[in-house]
């Protein structure tokens, strides 16, 4: 009884822990709501491709990953290469601004809303970050309440992503049905802009890490 109190508790803290980093608005959630406009199942996809990169990564991590995320070479490469990612993204979603609903969206990784969950996540240097630290001490712990407990927290943990980013792209397919086309091309420019922000952060953190280690 001790031990599910116990393991009650740490599932709850991961709900709130997971839903503060879920709900923080970024590529993931720009992506959705262009994707759930086409796809209103995108959300769930792309928490899926999301999935695939964290499963193998919350093992790793315990197993003394977390030492390589934590390499300043790897959050420089990282942070130029996503960055790159996610500048190439807002580039297609500024082309598909100028077409209308039914014909945006041509790109292969745009397409596949599990291949954008999981590249976006692999070329997000905070991602990485978070579960270097954060994510570190909720695998540690989930680890020493045993396999159940690890099991658990990994699937509560994934199941915030697809709840949150479900409902984004159901909100985005619902709302696309009484958009016009000037109007969804506004929505594409704003995310967008938002990818060249996050674009611009990626690169800047990365330059800033890079000057910082050649001093």
């Amino acid at each position: 009884m001790e031990y599910l109190l116990v393991l009650i508790g740490f599932l709850f803290q991961v709900v709130l822990i997971s839903a503060s980093g879920v709900v923080s608005p970024g590529p993931v959630t720009a992506v959705t709501i262009t994707q759930g406009a086409r796809n209103k199942h995108a959300g769930a996809l792309i928490a899926l491709g999301h999935g695939l990169l964290e499963v193998p990564l919350m093992i790793l991590i315990v197993l003394g990953a977390d030492k390589v995320l934590n390499a300043r070479l790897f959050q420089i490469v990282v942070g130029l290469a996503g960055g790159i990612v996610l500048f190439y993204m807002a580039v297609q979603m500024f082309r598909d601004s100028g077409k209308g609903l039914s014909q945006s969206g041509s790109g292969r990784s745009r397409k596949n809303p599990v291949v954008t969950g999981f590249v976006l996540s692999a070329s997000n240097p905070f991602f990485l970050i978070w579960w270097a630290a954060v994510g570190l001490t909720l695998a540690i712990r989930a680890k020493q309440l045993g396999v159940l407990a690890f099991v658990l927290f990994t699937i509560t943990h994934i199941m915030c992503d697809v709840v949150w980013l479900e409902i984004v792209s159901q909100a985005s397919f619902r709302g696309a049905k009484v958009l016009s086309d000037k109007a969804f091309a506004i929505v594409l420019k704003v995310c967008a802009l938002v990818l060249l922000y996050f674009a611009a952060t990626f690169v800047w953190s990365a330059i800033r890490l890079w000057t910082q280690s050649a001093l």
